[in-house]
């Protein structure tokens, strides 16, 4: 490697990681006050648009789906409980298992959130196409790094 290369190596502004680490503070940035209102951090709201999208999930499925361990997801779910947005129950066909519902005021915030997405995609200032194609190029780019992760 020539010293060229050496210095571009460790300039944080080549760094990929650097620049998904700086978006997603940006996006922290956005969300905040969208959220703020709904009365919701953005774990939680994750969480409520995968309840939106199929209710009445599994603990196990909703940490999948987010790649939260439940010891991370359960105080979460605790707090949207307390909140009255959700109700958790054991699963009645396997009791190791908790399976979580939205209540009545956990599907009419939908309503509320639909503004949500829209506002962010303005945020951006991309369009819809370049928005699908960039979010399917990072999903793709998390997948690379998992099997990367398996190998170490």
């Amino acid at each position: 490697m020539d010293d060229a290369s050496k210095e571009d190596f460790l300039d944080l502004e080549k760094f990929l990681c650097f620049s998904v680490y700086a978006a997603s503070h940006a996006f922290n940035r956005i969300y905040k006050p969208l959220l703020d209102r709904l009365g919701l951090t953005y774990p939680q709201y994750l969480v409520m648009v995968s309840l939106w999208q199929e209710d009445d999930q599994s603990v196990r499925s909703i940490g999948q789906k987010m790649f939260l361990e439940s010891s991370t997801l359960t105080p979460l779910l605790k707090r949207l409980e307390a909140n009255g947005l959700v109700v958790r129950k054991r699963d009645p066909e396997d009791e190791r298992s908790v399976r979580v519902r939205l209540s009545v005021e956990g599907k009419a915030l939908r309503e509320k959130a639909e503004e949500v997405p829209a506002c962010i995609l303005d945020a951006t200032g991309l369009d819809i196409e370049t928005a699908k194609r960039l979010n399917r190029d990072l999903q793709e780019l998390r997948t690379q790094l998992e099997r990367g992760a398996k190998k170490l």
